[in-house]
């Protein structure tokens, strides 16, 4: 078995040299490959060979630190011959010794030998013929011979009188590396890590055996599970190759790389010519000459064969020059118009430049980045552009595009990119691109940092303008999502939205602040229409037209919604605006789940987690997500699943959102539907203590009182059921979109999930019916005419039939109770504290007491408990609403 796997042919042509050597017939070898291909191996492994033959060897070692050293490959060889002549003989003393017996004379590393030496071995092989002397030598391709330095035979002679070889070593072969291998690790190696280090090494045995001395200090085996390490270790092999390459390299060759290291696949033999002048061999001679260090591809672009060997390169030149070089780079490729690619990769190494270009150029190509997916490329590449002098809209407008590109990687990074953008000095030119940062802020959820930042960006812009108008809605919707979460001082002032505004995006936000109030349904309509509309679109940021959206989901709106959210879906993927796409698609999972149609919803959920993977929410946003994944199980009757989901709810800092009392909600609903009644009771009363808190009482958003009343427990004789019920029944027709009224007035849970149950048409009217009608009576015009309106298609059947029309009845309030009285009465009777009849019928809380004491006296009663049943009596009417 031959000890160097993979060179069978050169090691058959030696010994057949050397058995011609014996007979009389001389030889000229000389042996060429990159460094480290194993030239020095084969040269002893000649001289085994030879050795076994009966030749006798005489060998010399070039290095670099005795090329000036004169005669000293001479004094090697004098010294293997034994003989004690001047080093000037050596040619003579060579010869002599050949005619005594077969000689092979050995010389590695001819590249270093010393001047007088290698004239001593040119002259000795001029006179080879006639002779039995073999002279095989080695030159590493990394300095390939001048016209002064080749050892050829002498050209008067007869051409087969010397016989002349050139071994020019290739890369071992797959089979040659699993041999070296097994013979390492005395087994099969597997064929997946045999493919794997052949292309790791590029068939180069020093940076094998590199590998695999690194493998056995780790204890690591030739598996593929250890394919990272293999590729770590020819790496760090490859890098030490290098830099032994480099310290044989002149100075002029040295600039040629640095350029090729610093332009890269770019790189052309022009750019060569100007940045590195290599006046003494010029640029394509200097590529041919390091095509054979085995550093560089050969052909007419130059390249690195590894990536770490342009690093170590330019690692050893100090932060100025590499910048300085990266910048001369960029600069000529930018002038002979290289494509946007390459410019930009040497801009990334390059200092400051100070040119216009090189922000277009670094924006272009982070563009181009962004659409194939390359995010980290894109955000590398908008960083550095940011290093560069430029206009403040163009830096806000960066900054803006910085955090689209590490969102989804880095999302607190995200955000504070967009802070940085609403802090950037600037006039009123930036107002668009403020514009889209806050609003990227608050669709992300990050509410609690972009309110003051929103304020002060507002004082900067132009009064009147769409810009102001944009951010003020954008200040007041996060202001909604989280009243006073900074701190007064830290906010300017802020004017309040306008009852209806004139503005489009004002109109948005103002549309989502009554649907939460719930008081409004018409003009709630109104303003999300006036925002949503086609004129408005173009200055309405897309996340105000998702909360217009949303307030035409409470309204009972929701193919208009649905189709908005559409629209605003396939704008916010044109511009790369996941926060934004993502909180339209959960919105649009409401939707469905409001229309019950599960599937869709599932379809809009998963897709915003496509869009959005929780990670990438605001901690104040990421409740939102779970509940309604909940929700949908919890609608289909798989409160399993729904509690799993439940379990992925992360509430570290999400405490206090409106996401977090949807999850209050949901927990709740089902905590119920599995029979936890105390602690779904929790649940609920804090989401309404919540909603309470930013003066949500739309029950059209979240029906907490009437899950609330059912963990009570439904008995007509629970106050407190009782009033939470008439309470949300109140409120639903005081909003009065009919699907809220229907669930409202219809509607119980049961196991969790909310079921619409009609009275049978002869079935006396039962308590929380009666209640309903109390507050409709109570409840101011909401524009419809009839119950029947509110109810639907289903309630008119679903109502008792009179036998016959009332009769008139003669107006005048009974036992002397005047409207007033009896108005605050009912309400009263409903189960509402003092405090919200005085906030209902916009009195002081002093006239709620004077008229409640007076109903009392009057009715004959003595205290709360027993107004309802007192109401409920035919002799005490309910006034009557007067138009």
């Amino acid at each position: 078995m031959s000890p160097l796997p993979g060179r069978r042919d050169e090691e058959d042509l030696l010994n057949s040299l050397l058995s011609a050597l014996r007979r009389g017939r001389p030889a000229l070898v000389g042996v060429h490959g990159p460094p480290g291909i194993g030239r020095s191996a084969l040269l002893d492994r000649a001289a085994a060979l030879a050795e076994r033959a009966g030749v006798r060897t005489v060998a010399a070692q070039a290095c670099r630190e005795e090329t000036d050293l004169p005669h000293g490959v001479a004094e090697q060889l004098h010294a293997a011959l034994g003989t004690g002549r001047q080093p000037a003989d050596l040619c003579r003393a060579l010869l002599a010794a050949a005619r005594e017996q077969p000689l092979l004379v050995v010389v590695d590393d001819v590249q270093w030998a010393d001047t007088p030496s290698l004239r001593a071995l040119q002259a000795l092989a001029r006179r080879l013929a006639g002779t039995s002397l073999m002279l095989l030598t080695a030159r590493s391709d990394a300095l390939p011979p001048g016209p002064d330095d080749r050892i050829e035979p002498c050209p008067l002679t007869d051409g087969h009188a010397v016989a002349r070889h050139t071994l020019d070593l290739g890369p071992l072969t797959q089979d040659a590396v699993g041999e070296i291998l097994g013979r390492a690790w005395g087994t099969a190696v597997d064929p997946g890590f045999r493919e794997a280090a052949a292309q790791a090494v590029e068939g180069n045995p020093m940076v094998l055996r590199s590998v695999v001395r690194r493998f056995g200090r780790h204890g690591w085996r030739p598996w593929v599970d250890h394919l990272p390490h293999l590729t770590d270790s020819a790496a760090e092999a490859v890098r030490e190759r290098t830099l032994r390459t480099l310290a044989m390299l002149p100075e002029e060759l040295l600039d040629v790389l640095r350029v090729v290291a610093a332009a890269g696949e770019d790189c052309s033999t022009g750019m060569i010519a100007s940045l590195a002048e290599p006046r003494t061999t010029g640029a394509a001679r200097a590529l041919t000459l390091l095509s054979g260090t085995g550093l560089l591809t050969p052909g007419p672009r130059p390249a690195f064969r590894e990536p770490k060997a342009a690093e170590a390169v330019l690692a050893r030149l100090s932060t100025e020059r590499r910048e300085e070089l990266h910048a001369r780079a960029a600069d000529w490729a930018h002038r002979w118009a290289v494509p946007d690619s390459g410019v930009a990769r040497m801009l990334l190494g390059a200092r400051v430049l100070g040119a216009a270009w090189a922000v277009d150029v670094l924006r272009r190509e982070a563009a181009r980045c962004r659409l194939a997916g390359k995010r980290a490329a894109a955000a590398r590449l908008l960083q550095r552009a940011l290093r560069e002098p430029m206009p403040p809209p163009l830096r806000v407008r960066l900054l803006t595009e910085l955090s689209a590109a590490v969102l989804l990687s880095e999302p607190e990074a995200a955000d504070r990119h967009l802070r940085q953008a609403l802090l950037v000095p600037a006039d009123a030119g930036a107002g668009p691109f403020w514009v889209r940062a806050a609003e990227l802020l608050v669709a992300r959820g990050d509410v609690v940092a972009a309110q003051p930042l929103i304020a002060q960006c507002i004082g900067r812009t132009e009064p009147g303008s769409a810009d102001r108008a944009a951010l003020r809605a954008l200040y007041w919707l996060a202001e909604q999502s989280q009243p006073e979460a900074a701190h007064e001082l830290d906010r300017p002032p802020v004017d309040e939205l306008p009852e209806l505004p004139e503005q489009p995006a004002e109109a948005a936000a103002a549309a989502w602040r009554t649907a939460l109030l719930g008081r409004d349904v018409d003009r709630a309509r109104q303003l999300a229409r006036a925002a949503l509309g086609p004129e408005a679109r173009p200055v309405v940021p897309p996340t105000l037209q998702v909360a217009a959206c949303h307030a035409l989901v409470l309204s009972g709106d929701f193919a208009e919604a649905r189709a908005a959210l559409d629209r605003v879906l396939v704008y916010a993927e044109h511009t790369d605006s996941r926060a934004v796409a993502g909180l339209a698609l959960l919105v649009a999972g409401l939707t469905e789940l409001r229309r019950e149609r599960p599937e869709a919803a599932t379809v809009a959920l998963a897709r915003a987690q496509e869009v959005m993977p929780p990670h990438c929410w605001h901690p104040l946003m990421t409740p939102g997500l779970v509940a309604l994944m909940a929700l949908r199980y919890l609608e289909r009757g798989d409160r399993a699943a729904a509690g799993r989901s439940l379990a992925l709810a992360r509430p570290a800092g999400a405490e206090g959102g409106l996401a977090w009392a949807y999850l209050l909600y949901t927990r709740g609903r089902v905590r119920l539907a599995g029979g936890q009644r105390e602690e779904a009771l929790a649940d609920l009363l804090e989401c309404g203590r919540l909603l309470l808190a930013r003066r949500v009482t739309n029950p059209a958003l979240l029906p907490w009182r009437s899950a609330a009343a059912l963990a009570h427990g439904p008995a007509p004789d629970c106050p407190v059921a009782a009033g939470l019920l008439a309470e949300e029944r109140r409120l639903a027709l005081a909003w009065g979109a009919p699907g809220v009224v229907t669930e409202s007035l219809l509607g119980t849970l049961t196991g969790g999930r909310l079921h619409h149950t009609h009275p049978d048409a002869g079935a006396p009217a039962s308590w929380q019916y009666r209640q309903a009608l109390v507050a409709l009576g109570t409840a101011p015009f909401s524009g419809h005419r009839t119950i029947d309106s509110l109810l639907g298609s289903g309630a008119t059947a679903a109502r008792p039939a009179p036998a016959k029309p009332p009769a008139a009845r003669v107006p005048g309030p009974p036992h002397g109770l005047t409207d007033a009285e009896l108005r605050v009465a009912a309400l009263a009777a409903d189960g509402m504290a003092n405090r919200a009849i005085a906030a209902e019928l916009q009195v002081t809380l002093r006239t709620v007491e004077l008229h409640l004491t007076k109903a009392y006296r009057k009715l004959g009663i003595r205290g709360r408990p027993q107004l309802a049943t007192a109401l409920d009596s035919p002799e005490h009417p309910l006034p009557m609403e007067h138009s």
